[in-house]
């Protein structure tokens, strides 16, 4: 009976996971939000099939799995899991990739235009009982009349910038692994991430967490950028340095950010970050709705009933060929 370990899940139970698995022969073991190294290690030791959601899953948790055939990450980012270490022990690490594509790029595009109309300020101010703008009219923009700059033209990145094009704004794309005609096919323009931030209004973040993009937003990237200028992240909050993001926007380097995923996380009550008026910070909810999380879950349940029954794992995200 192959040994199920969920290292951690954000939902009510596991109904859909166990109708599907169970079927198979496939019991259970969880914890509900296991973020200690030493309780993961005993957890997955003798697991056939590890699912993980944001628990750290490092080279020792790894090395403790001494039966693990498969990993899958439920969501899109793999950076809580070592992919090098599961690689040396030859054990395949698998993502849902599409699940969510929709929901975040709506998410990206309500944040752009809560931004860009400065919605949350001037809500405020009408909830303080004054019928007026909450901000300099200077700050009010449409969109027409803007250059949103967009980093990654993946499933993600390549939807927000389709979402946007009817508002005429201006659309640069910096993805250095995406060939430039293909950009160019969809009405974009592709374009090398220093011009992008330099030219742009607004800047989206679509990229994974890899080494490469940790921190690709500090003290030298906000200073490259227009003054004045928008952020936003829906991707991973470790793709910017925090306290040079706090510094760039009490200085005015930057005008406003909108964050659905921050670094640390979740950001802690009293951050200096959720003091300043022209941010605005959503619970890492970009990829919520019903429909996303019934197709995650399904999906991840299908990739491990596919290896249990003998098939390739899909969506392999380190190199491992079973």
């Amino acid at each position: 009976m192959p040994l199920i370990a969920v290292t951690d899940y954000g939902f009510d139970d596991l109904d859909i996971e166990r109708d599907i698995l169970e079927p198979l022969g496939c019991r259970f073991t969880t914890l509900s939000a296991c973020r200690d190294t030493e309780q993961l290690e005993a957890r997955v030791q003798d697991a056939d099939v590890v699912l993980t959601s944001l628990a750290p899953l490092n080279a020792g948790v790894i090395a403790a799995m001494l039966k693990c055939r498969l990993i899958v990450r439920c969501g899109i980012g793999v950076d809580n899991v070592d992919l090098a270490a599961a690689a040396k022990r030859g054990i395949p690490v698998c993502n849902v990739p599409d699940y969510c594509t929709h929901e975040v790029a709506d998410h990206a595009l309500a944040m752009i235009l809560a931004l860009s109309r400065r919605i949350g300020q001037n809500a405020a101010k009408v909830r303080s009982g004054s019928w007026r703008l909450g901000v300099p009219v200077e700050h009010m923009h449409a969109l027409k009349d803007m250059v949103v700059g967009v980093v990654a033209f993946g499933r993600i990145g390549r939807q927000v910038a389709l979402r946007l094009k009817p508002f005429g704004c201006r659309i640069l794309i910096a993805d250095p692994r995406v060939p430039a005609e293909r950009i160019r096919d969809d009405g974009f323009e592709p374009v090398a991430l220093t011009e992008l931030l330099a030219r742009s209004n607004l800047v989206t973040l679509h990229c994974p967490s890899t080494p490469e993009t940790r921190q690709m937003i500090d003290a030298a990237s906000l200073s490259a950028m227009k003054r004045g200028s928008l952020l936003v992240n829906v991707s991973r909050g470790t793709l910017v340095n925090t306290d040079d993001l706090v510094a760039a926007l009490r200085s005015g380097a930057l005008s406003g950010a909108a964050l659905d995923v921050t670094d640390p996380e979740p950001i802690p009550a009293d951050h200096p970050l959720l003091s300043i008026e022209n941010v605005l910070v959503t619970p890492h909810t970009g990829a919520a709705s019903p429909a996303a999380g019934r197709k995650l879950r399904t999906d991840v349940a299908e990739t491990v009933a596919t290896v249990l029954r003998g098939g390739k794992p899909p969506n392999v995200v380190n190199g491992v060929d079973v």
